[in-house]
């Protein structure tokens, strides 16, 4: 049961000029579901990703890597859900291929236009005659508005569908952006099983583009875990369309720039959040605030030490305010200079730790009443500095346990 989060509402997407979406049930892994899509881009869309640092690292995003590296224009995405093709060798890469080779022959574009994205099963083959056999039905299905679908087409073990669209005045042109996710378990990008696309209307240059996917990715998706675990297939896509006609947005620094990586960061982050909301058997969804750092990197290992930590996240899950074992996390987070005695904890707003030790005032009760809410912020001053970073994570309760244990039944 996934933690504040409601399906995303059709009508609420909003369409990108320059994009359409078309889903198939190609019968991949499981039959009777949506499992497949296409995303048709237009002439003149741009294109920039990050992908995982898994070093086994899974075939589409192998040669996703060589067409975007190729400089070509994209104009088609293909997902499917239900096998990776992660751990599948020199069969696993004429597999991603073969994809591309096909949704260009449906579209009318070369295979190097096409990037492909897989999730589910690693160390499966992909079955490539069903793929192919189900881009037909998805090609006939293209359409503008077909956001929702997409959202559903793209799930493994999500619960609940992730999408959502935001818009703003940039040179006097309202800029749309819409994006979907997918990501419950297997859920510690570093990059960037996740996937997130992300598109606009609005006119960016290919560097500008470059950069803000970085400076999204870092503050959104690269923000999240759920269990720690880098999957072998993580990638973030933005698309940039131009068709809202604003003077091309060329670099950092500018107004427009500015305006955009709020709106771009807003999506993002509102994605990466609902695949924490919908993490695998996830009860409590937790903020995690780290504060006075040196570095913001820092600021990072602090808080996903704690949201790493097995202990803390099953403390999370019963309400027991057993807060030494986020004490422990921070002294784990590899900062060999740290100073214990200039440590702060808070738990919602209940000072639990200073100077060392636990503060005088807190009490058993105030931290029971922080903890038994589905959503808790942890606030972490380290003392250090000015920096600071925010990490989203889960609770570890019984049922992710089960779904892993019943993941390939």
């Amino acid at each position: 049961m996934a933690v504040n989060l409601a399906p995303p509402r059709a009508e609420d997407l909003l369409s990108i000029a320059g994009v359409r979406l078309g889903t198939a049930e190609a019968g991949i892994r499981k039959k009777d579901r949506r499992d497949l899509l296409v995303v048709a881009l237009d002439e003149g869309a741009r294109v920039a990703g990050v992908f995982t640092r898994n070093r086994y690292c899974a075939a589409p995003v192998l040669v996703c890597r060589e067409h975007l590296a190729a400089g070509k224009p994209v104009r088609a995405l293909v997902v499917n859900t239900g096998i990776a093709n992660a751990g599948t060798g020199e069969a696993g890469l004429a597999a991603a291929r073969a994809t591309c080779e096909a949704v260009g022959r449906a579209l009318g574009v070369e295979a190097g236009a096409v990037l492909p994205f897989s999730t589910g099963v690693i160390m499966e083959h992909l079955p490539v005659d069903r793929l192919e056999a189900g881009i037909p039905a998805a090609v006939a299905a293209l359409r503008a508005d077909g956001w929702a679908q997409a959202a559903a087409a793209i799930m493994t073990t999500d619960t609940v569908p992730k999408a959502v669209s935001r818009q703003a005045v940039i040179d006097g042109r309202t800029i749309t952006v819409t994006g979907i996710a997918k990501g419950a378990g297997m859920i510690q990008p570093n990059m960037a099983t996740m996937l997130g696309f992300v598109a606009t209307d609005a006119a960016v240059g290919q560097d500008a583009l470059r950069d803000l996917v970085r400076f999204v990715a870092d503050r959104s998706f690269n923000a999240v875990t759920v269990d720690g675990d880098t999957s072998t297939n993580d990638s973030f896509l933005l698309v940039a369309t131009g068709a809202a006609g604003n003077p091309p947005i060329v670099g950092e620094g500018t107004a427009e720039y500015t305006r955009l990586a709020e709106c771009v960061l807003e999506v993002a982050q509102v994605l990466s959040q609902a695949i924490v909301r919908d993490g695998e058997g996830a009860t409590k969804f937790i903020t995690l605030v780290v504060e006075g750092g040196a570095t913001r990197e820092e600021c990072l290992r602090v808080g996903k030490s704690i949201a790493h930590s097995p202990l803390v996240k099953t403390a999370f899950f019963a309400s027991d305010p057993n807060l030494g074992r986020i004490l422990c996390a921070v002294g784990n987070a590899g900062l060999a200079d740290l100073d214990p005695a200039q440590v702060t904890l808070h738990l919602g707003e209940a000072l639990v730790a200073e100077k060392g030790g636990r503060a005088a005032a807190y009490t058993e009760a105030q931290g029971q009443a922080a903890m038994a809410p589905a959503e808790i912020t942890v606030r972490v001053g380290l003392g250090r500095g000015a920096e600071t970073a925010t990490v989203w994570t889960c609770d570890f309760s019984y049922d992710y346990v089960k779904i892993n244990a019943d993941y390939r039944s």
